[in-house]
């Protein structure tokens, strides 16, 4: 964006697109990403959910939106910049300047790099995909109940997209 003159985009990319791989969120895509996790927190006693944390699996660094471990403690006086295990479940938000082709793409390298759940999340369809392999997905809308059976996580997604 040019400040001088907001109505005029630039190719420019900020450090925060560069530090984390990503693009820069916008509103709905921070409250989905927040909603999401209200909604995961009673899962907390089987995971250790983590919003975006950076991971590196063998040479392939990724921030996923939020990531799904199994259950850990945590360490306070020694903690962990980049974790190096894949996590079980990783869910990627469609910001608006991404495309679903990027997502696509990067679930099956978070398939190919040991994760076994990766949802997609469209904001502007009110619809998460659950890919339980880079060729196999559920598609879930806001007026219905998700159900990863891989994570065997479920949960209405009535305020997902509020």
């Amino acid at each position: 964006m040019n400040f001088a003159n907001p109505t005029i985009a630039t190719d420019e990319i900020s450090s925060y697109e560069l530090e984390r791989n990503k693009p820069m969120p916008s509103l709905n895509h921070g409250a989905i990403q927040a909603n999401l996790i209200i909604e995961l927190a009673p899962f907390r006693k089987k995971y250790r959910l983590a919003s975006e944390l950076s991971i590196d699996l063998s040479d392939w660094p990724s921030v996923p939106d939020i990531s799904i471990f199994p259950k850990m403690e945590l360490d306070m006086k020694q903690d962990i910049i980049s974790m190096k295990e894949p996590p079980l479940g990783v869910i990627e938000i469609l910001s608006p300047s991404q495309s679903l082709a990027e997502l696509t793409t990067k679930a099956s390298s978070y398939f190919a790099h040991g994760v076994k759940s990766c949802w997609i999340v469209l904001p502007s369809l009110s619809n998460i995909y659950v890919f339980s392999s880079p060729d196999d997905y559920a598609i879930f809308r806001a007026s219905e109940t998700l159900h990863d059976e891989v994570l065997d996580i479920t949960f209405s997604l009535g305020e997902v997209f509020k």
